[in-house]
């Protein structure tokens, strides 16, 4: 599946979802991290995987990035915004993903167990669901988003 190129924009989001993803790490979660941008770059949201230290099995990165930008915003909606994530959102998360209308996702490493946008599942581009279809640009920094999950998985091995 086509995805479109990164911008330099792109890369530096990524840079603050690997940070969101090392602080995950360090709180003993599986180390994911993303950003929410608004239409002007601005960081709306972030988040890091919170599912082992919080009682919520949705909190996921991009879940908690997600609330945070719409309680900034006060809408629901997102459009206009670009959600930035180190791994490939699973099927919660692209649910949640096009609930908000978020029209432009960038990820790092692809989920060969549980991907949404392209890997195992690709439901954001699922002709069949009423949502708009969001821009995808894949494996944006993804030797970094890898290297943070293999050496936290090896750690616990």
């Amino acid at each position: 599946m086509p995805t479109i190129p990164p911008s330099p924009a792109d890369i530096a989001a990524m840079h603050l979802a690997l940070a969101e993803a090392r602080r995950a790490a360090a709180a003993g979660e599986i180390p994911v991290g993303a950003v929410l941008l608004g239409p002007s770059g601005e960081v709306l949201g972030a988040g890091h995987n919170a599912r082992e230290t919080t009682p919520d099995p949705s909190g996921h990165a991009e879940v908690l990035a997600i609330r945070a930008a719409a309680a900034a915003l006060g809408d629901r909606i997102l459009d206009g915004c670009t959600l930035v994530v180190t791994l490939e959102p699973c099927v919660m998360c692209a649910g949640v993903i096009l609930a908000a209308r978020i029209p432009r996702v960038v990820f790092g490493a692809w989920d060969e167990k549980a991907g949404a946008v392209g890997s195992v599942y690709d439901l954001l581009r699922d002709g069949r669901l009423p949502s708009p279809v969001p821009e995808v640009s894949a494996g944006v920094c993804e030797a970094e988003s890898v290297e943070l999950l293999r050496d936290f998985f090896a750690d616990r091995r």
